[in-house]
């Protein structure tokens, strides 16, 4: 049965609903406005930054690098402007499809497209990587005539470094590469992040490396406009990038240049320093490399034939290599002599050609002994006898706490980095180096190799040549460096890098005296007579022969031995004599006797140093300086025989 309602029940049902729909609306319209409310007044400021910041980009100013200059202003490292090709991997559906596109409008061959791949797999996702650097303007024409056919790729100018002198001194200069992902972690560990962004180098060894704070500079900032499409509209301010100091260096490049010449084909490293101040004048590693391969990512060919080279060109010989120093290391054993009244200079052994010592014979360089040798001798003709007799009467503990202080066995702190400590052998260091008992223990015979050179003795080139300069500067150990200046291209202001004494040594002026005069003598009449003969100066030096392996009580005949299992040629040399200038340390690497190979070399480069004489040409090895050495040093310079 159907219920009907009477008029007035229908109005009050639908007055009721109205009052429902009504309060309804009322509760929504009162959300909205609260919501209105907050979101304009309550959060007003956040929404005003937010509406800001999609309005306004911040665009980072790379800063330009600064350069690097020789003593005399010749400029080691610079900077030049070039047109990349980019391609931003987020932005592009097919990365192959994309190249090959882009191979038919510019030059990309294999080699581009290998360094690419080796670019992406360091690189960030939303970050640019270049497909081809250097362009032309012919190249950017085209390009930029068929731009829209390519989105996510894009011509961007940069800057390029660029390094004039080549191969030379690159160990010194060192290279810049792309920053990597542990170069990224290394910049936010010491909260460096912000002034790397839009940066895409950073120097990765030598100076390049050490120096990177002063040369990267601070980057800027451009704060624009943008439109909804995200392209630029306006410039509102602008913070320029602060461009990185220049370095000027210590070095002569010229000097340089003269000493890589000297050593030709042959393997080895040089160090000069100016014994006055600690300043480096010449550091040379042989063979070098080109750092411009690095810049734009050094193609797989080029790092395979460098990294797998067996003389190993990227190997900072000057300071990381460490070598037996042979007889170079007989004037500091004098010199510890007669600091610790273990000799005097008068006083003189008898050399009947060999030093007995627990049963055993430590046979002379020369067959039949020197006759009677003080210590002026002992230098001038390299005897061995008398410092096998030296060496066992210091000890070893005498022998390694004397050369500490001269910085055997340790860092010289030179300001490039990659420096190796070396090895001062003692009892110490040998219980920390071996494992077992028995050859943990130090034995006496150990003692007398030491005293020669040989033995666990390790040095680098870099130390030879420090120890030098303090022996001839009156005992005042220098930290070697090789910046001079720090020089602000904004201002001009030139932040001088004052020589840094390490320590005064307490050795007495006539000591160090004894020790000079008889090195004078080594090149007059010594072994290294013919070197200097007819030099127009007077110079000190020291011949050295480092044994490469144990002859087992054989002779030596270098012509009988395969090429890299030949002895090593040394030589030490300060000049001039009366006030020196220059104390350098010459390696030659399987080199044969000190004379032969090392000591031309030197003469080579102190002729250009005190008297501008040049020769830009390989030292020529002195043979008949081999066979004299020879005849004197039957025995071998560097081991003793059973």
């Amino acid at each position: 049965m159907t219920e009907f309602r009477t008029p007035e029940e229908e109005l009050g049902r639908f007055r009721r609903r109205v009052l429902v729909a009504g309060i309804v609306a009322l509760v929504c319209f009162g959300l909205l406005a609260a919501r209105f409310y907050y979101l304009q007044v309550v959060r007003h400021d956040y929404f005003l930054t937010r509406a800001e910041d999609n309005r306004i980009g911040l665009v980072p100013i790379v800063p330009t690098r600064g350069a690097i200059l020789d003593r005399n202003g010749v400029t080691l490292a610079r900077n030049f402007a070039a047109y990349t090709l980019e391609i931003t991997p987020s932005q592009v559906a097919d990365l192959d499809e994309t190249i090959d596109a882009l191979s038919e409008i510019v030059t990309i061959d294999a080699r581009d497209r290998r360094r690419f791949r080796k670019l992406l797999e360091e690189s960030r996702n939303f970050e640019s990587v270049p497909i081809r650097t250097r362009l032309d303007d012919a190249e950017v024409a085209r390009f930029v005539a068929r731009r829209y056919r390519f989105p996510g790729v894009e011509v961007q100018a940069r800057l390029f470094r660029d390094y004039p002198q080549g191969e030379v001194a690159s160990h010194v200069i060192g290279y810049i590469g792309r920053i990597n992902l542990r170069d990224q972690e290394r910049i936010e560990e010491r909260g460096d992040t912000a002034n790397y962004r839009g940066s895409d180098h950073i120097g990765k060894s030598g100076l390049e490396l050490s120096y990177e704070t002063e040369l990267h500079g601070v980057t800027g900032v451009e704060q624009v406009e943008v439109n909804a499409g995200g392209r630029a509209v306006r410039v509102m301010s602008r913070t320029p990038a602060t461009t990185g100091s220049d370095l000027e260096l210590t070095l002569d490049i010229e000097l340089q240049k003269v000493a890589e010449a000297a050593f030709g084909d042959r393997r080895g490293a040089l160090v000069a320093i100016d014994p006055r101040t600690g300043g480096v004048l010449a550091l040379a590693s042989k063979p070098a490399f080109d750092p411009n391969l690095f810049v734009d990512g050094i193609s797989t060919a080029d790092w395979n034939e460098l990294n797998d080279s067996p003389d190993h060109p990227l190997l900072n010989r000057a300071i990381f290599s460490a070598y037996p120093p042979g007889s170079t290391f007989k004037p500091f054993m004098a010199l510890a002599a007669l600091t610790t009244g273990k000799r005097t200079a008068n006083q003189a052994i008898a050399d009947p050609g060999y030093f007995s010592f627990a049963g055993r014979r430590f046979m002379d360089d020369k067959v039949g002994g020197h006759g009677m040798v003080d210590l002026h001798k002992s230098i001038v003709v390299s005897c061995n006898t008398y410092y096998y007799q030296l060496a066992n009467d210091l000890g070893i503990e005498g022998i390694a706490g004397f050369m500490a202080p001269l910085g055997f066995g340790s860092r010289t702190g030179i300001d490039i980095p990659g420096e190796a400590e070396g090895v001062l052998p003692s009892p110490a260091w040998k219980r920390g180096r071996f494992k077992k008992p028995e050859q943990q223990r130090w034995y006496g015979g150990e003692t007398i190799s030491v005293g020669i050179g040989q033995g666990y003795n390790a040095y680098t080139p870099v130390q030879l040549a420090n120890a030098l300069a303090t022996i001839v500067n009156g005992g005042q150990v220098f930290r070697p460096h090789v910046v001079r200046h720090v020089i602000d291209t904004a201002s001009g202001e030139r932040r001088a890098i004052q020589p840094e004494p390490i320590r005064q040594l307490a050795i007495k002026p006539a000591h160090l005296a004894a020790v000079r005069e008889a090195m004078v003598d080594v090149n007059k009449s010594g072994t290294g007579a013919r070197a200097f003969a007819g030099a127009p100066y007077s110079a000190g030096g020291k011949t050295g022969t480092a044994q490469v392996y144990s002859l087992k009580g054989s002779k030596y005949v270098a012509g009988r031995v395969r090429e890299r299992l030949r002895d090593h040629s040394w030589f030490i040399a300060y000049a001039p004599a009366e006030n020196p200038t220059i104390a350098l340390a010459v390696l030659v690497e399987n080199g044969g006797f000190g004379a032969q190979s090392a000591a031309p070399i030197a003469r080579q480069v102190i002729d250009y140093h005190l008297l501008g004489a040049r020769l830009d040409a390989p030292a020529r090895e002195d043979a008949e300086a081999a066979e004299a050495e020879d005849d004197t040093h039957a025995g071998h310079d560097a081991e003793p025989t059973p």
